[in-house]
């Protein structure tokens, strides 16, 4: 079972939370974008102010309705009525607030400490809510709450107080949250932009009878989720990547750093001439010569032949260690990636060598893509296309939709822009594909091989082209190919084959190809890894949606497909 969720409960849109001042001051009935918790002094007012401010959304503070709906001070209440009497108001305040404050919504320091708010933030949750820890340094947090005053729980020695109430909260804080937002040294405004980008992410949950789950987020800054997603337990990390992504290395370097794990850099050759044997050979020699056990976690951090190594590297290394990865391009933030399978390349074929090991994450940091060449970006929607063509038809609509916007990718001016929500839904929409996928057949054995549709001629034009074709290029091509072959055979008409060609065209990616020869061609799609034995096995459609596997199709058939995506001459 695979489950899905994002923020925002269905409005997934930076843009689509600004709204006019008169919009914002009227009654809203629906749930908050997010809801922040945290100690007092953590700053829960300023910040989620500043962050409903970003979004064009209203602001409302718990304790302020609670006021109102009491009609005295909070420390009043306290006094004349006690505790008990107080947390069963502020229950009833935040199970309204859950269901019809929209916007932002603050809470009480001591509220989730109540065993029926937790409950209602839960569900909350389960609804696709996001509730934020705001999580700060506890030397600020009390300067801030003794200069706030009109705190009943701080009564007496106000620093000692917040100390033993932090004790009892932190643990519970954590548990209750699925956003944590460390906020330490961070200005009002700085710590809002963290919050509003983690409340704006795209989140899939990945899941399956044979699968540890994990989590695909998908956003601006999700790379700052990485010590979280480590966990505790690693000492050292084993930073995997190229030297393109020099610059998002160094900011990984630094969090992970800042987190307190040793770091070791491992820099391998770009692309495909980094997954090969030898390459992977010299990683496990430094990881023994540096001491690396199971309690030790990689982090690949690049394109998708850098994080197919980092996990191929994972799953071998004593038998398997933790691995998060931070995909750089689209085509690894949609495909490689995501889904556990890891491998090499061997001179007889691509991915013939490798294992199905999830990761324990992976954070799709929609920053990297602002430093993306156009012709990288575009051969990422090829893997995109293939997705829609598969099984999401609301994925070919948006890459129509948006044809000329795409085919025009500037990293520079990407962020911000109108495209950057179509990038993102293309992403957490493809990567849903993935997920079902994955979720119900891990090893490839029947349900799963419908994500290769394209791969068997696309895998054979990278092996002869000596991998100088990017791998979304070639399987564009290849898909064309699997239309000719599934409208030779009676499967789909000519209308859908030409919706594949004028699709992919309008993109910017290629739909035929001059190289090789069908001999060269017809040999390597007998070792594709869905080959069984002697007979040759294909994905094929017979209408969008819906794929079906194709064995030992007539080779005249096969053969006129190729001809087909032949160039005319």
């Amino acid at each position: 079972m695979t489950e899905h969720r994002h923020g925002g409960h269905g409005n997934r849109h930076r843009g689509q939370h600004r709204r006019s001042n008169e919009q914002r001051q009227s009654t809203c009935q629906e749930p908050p974008v997010a809801v922040l918790i945290g100690m007092p002094g953590a700053g829960k007012t300023r910040v989620g102010g500043e962050v409903a401010h970003m979004l064009g959304v209203r602001f409302t503070d718990s304790d302020e309705v609670i006021e109102q709906r009491a009609g005295m001070h909070i420390t009043e209440y306290f006094s004349e009525y006690g505790e008990p009497r107080f947390r069963k108001l502020e229950s009833q305040v935040i199970a309204e607030l859950l269901h019809t404050a929209g916007g932002i919504v603050s809470l009480g320091g001591g509220a989730p400490m109540t065993e029926e708010v937790r409950r209602n933030l839960q569900a909350y949750i389960e609804r696709g809510g996001k509730v934020v820890y705001l999580q700060a340094d506890p030397q600020e947090a009390m300067e801030r709450a003794r200069r706030g005053g009109n705190r009943p729980m701080l009564a007496g020695d106000a620093d000692a107080r917040w100390r033993s109430l932090y004790e009892q909260r932190d643990p519970v804080f954590k548990a209750v949250a699925n956003v944590h937002v460390h906020t330490r040294g961070s200005s009002p405004q700085h710590a809002a932009r963290k919050v509003m980008d983690m409340v704006m992410e795209h989140d899939v949950h990945v899941t399956g009878t044979s699968i540890t789950p994990y989590d695909v987020r998908i956003g601006v800054g999700t790379s700052n989720h990485l010590a979280e997603v480590l966990g505790d337990k690693p000492v050292r990390i084993a930073l995997i990547h190229t030297s393109p992504v020099q610059r998002h290395s160094d900011r990984v370097r630094a969090l992970l750093r800042q987190a307190g794990y040793q770091v070791s850099d491992v820099l391998i050759p770009d692309a495909e001439a980094g997954k090969t044997i030898e390459v992977a050979n010299g990683i496990w020699q430094r990881l023994g010569d540096e001491g690396f056990t199971r309690s030790d976690a990689v982090v690949g951090l690049g394109g998708g032949a850098a994080t197919d190594l980092a996990g191929f590297v994972a799953a071998t290394w004593m038998r398997g260690i933790r691995y998060v990865n931070c995909p750089t391009s689209l085509l690894a933030m949609v495909d490689a990636s995501t889904g556990g399978k890891t491998g090499i390349n061997t001179p007889q074929g691509k991915n013939l060598v490798g294992s199905f090991y999830t990761p324990a994450g992976v954070l799709a940091d929609m920053r990297a893509l602002e430093t993306l060449p156009n012709d990288i970006f575009i051969e990422g929607l090829g893997e995109v296309a293939k997705s829609g063509f598969i099984r999401d038809r609301d994925i070919l609509s948006i890459l129509e939709d948006h044809a000329q916007e795409l085919r025009q990718f500037d990293g520079s001016t990407f962020l911000g822009s109108p495209l950057e929500d179509v990038v993102a839904e293309l992403i957490e929409r493809t990567v849903k594909v993935k997920a079902y996928h994955v979720s119900n057949d891990l090893r490839e054995a029947g349900l799963r091989e419908f994500l290769n549709y394209g791969h068997t001629l696309g895998h054979a034009i990278e092996q002869i082209e000596h991998f100088t074709w990017r791998h979304g290029n070639a399987v564009a091509v290849g898909c064309v190919f699997a239309a000719e072959l599934s409208h030779l055979l009676g499967y789909i008409d000519q209308d859908l084959v030409d919706y594949h060609r004028r699709l992919l065209g309008s993109l910017g990616l290629p739909i035929s190809w001059a190289g090789g020869d069908w001999d060269s061609v017809l040999e390597l799609m007998h070792r594709d890894k869905k080959a069984r034995g002697n007979t040759l096995r294909f994905v094929v459609l017979d209408g969008v949606g819906h794929p079906i596997h194709l064995d030992d199709p007539p080779i005249e058939a096969v053969h006129e497909a190729f001809e087909r995506i032949r160039p005319a001459r």
